[in-house]
């Protein structure tokens, strides 16, 4: 059963603005694991960009928005499997918000191009 869905968009200049300001934006958003996969792409910003609306959109599907619930944007994490299709991993309180809720599934797309970055997440329990 679906428990909820979420969609975000995401400027890629806009994050790159923030990244490049250097005052922790980075560190207080993105995983360390993240951070290494972005900087080791061609076009790093456009990853960011697309992790940042992934973690959005997961709080959107969890219902609860960004600082609502407890969730830190660190403690979701997009990660790819072996065959490169990304997946989110939850630390934290996003971990034990997963346990509580029952969750079976999360699902996850990604796609971003040169200007603009979009998620969309479905929960499934």
């Amino acid at each position: 059963m679906i428990y909820g869905i979420g969609t975000d968009i995401v400027e890629v200049q806009r994050v790159e603005e923030k990244i490049r300001k250097g005052k922790g934006f980075r560190e207080l958003v993105f995983t360390p694991l993240e951070v290494a996969y972005c900087e080791q792409q061609a076009a790093p910003y456009e990853h960011y960009a697309a992790r940042f609306a992934a973690k959005e959109a997961f709080l959107k599907a969890l219902g609860t928005g960004w600082g609502h619930g407890g969730v830190n944007f660190n403690e979701i994490e997009v990660r790819n499997n072996t065959a490169g299709k990304p997946e989110l991993h939850l630390l934290g309180n996003a971990a034990s918000r997963y346990t509580e809720l029952s969750i079976k599934q999360v699902l996850l797309s990604l796609s971003h191009v040169k200007t603009t970055a979009i998620a969309m997440v479905v929960i499934e329990v």
